[in-house]
């Protein structure tokens, strides 16, 4: 038998039980800003492309390693977008203080996120973690895209997808 071998698009799923992080956030909408409160997250990837030459897209032990490094970067910590315009954060070696409408929050800077975001909504941490990941994996030239879930509550998530061509 004679294989004929076009281009062909694989992809690869990771979600495990230790892609998950623990973490406090609050975001703005419509003028409101919910409350302080804190998420069990759970992540999950799927990264698409053509077959390497050792038959992997991605190696899965690799992507397992990246992911979990990406969501142990956030665990436990107090989630702060920086670029939101409801939100004056001013920044220390030993604290954050973040000032939004009438509340004033004072935590230490250990335990503060600070994520190049303008709102910690489920949407941009997903597009953050995959952003993230694409720096972690570098330039592999068989990855065409991304698909990052993050998951608040069973049954609530957003997903972010990105080409990556």
């Amino acid at each position: 038998m004679r294989y004929t071998f076009r281009m062909a698009n694989f992809k690869v799923h990771v979600s495990k039980d230790y892609l998950v992080f623990c973490a406090a956030h609050f975001v703005t909408y419509d003028g409101e800003c919910e409350p302080l409160h804190g998420h069990n997250y759970r992540t999950s990837v799927t990264v698409e492309g053509s077959l390497q030459d050792d038959q992997f897209v991605i190696n899965f032990v690799t992507l397992k390693r990246l992911m979990r490094g990406l969501v142990d970067q956030l665990d436990h910590l107090t989630l702060l977008p920086e670029f939101n315009p409801h939100f004056r954060l001013t920044c220390s070696d030993s604290e954050v203080i973040v000032e939004v409408q009438d509340r004033r929050y004072v935590l230490p800077a250990a335990d503060v996120k600070v994520l190049p975001i303008p709102n910690t909504t489920a949407e941009k941490l997903a597009e953050y973690l995959a952003a993230q990941l694409r720096e972690q994996i570098g330039h592999l030239p068989n990855l065409t895209a991304c698909e990052m879930e993050v998951s608040e509550v069973e049954g609530q998530s957003a997903l972010y997808r990105e080409e990556w061509r």
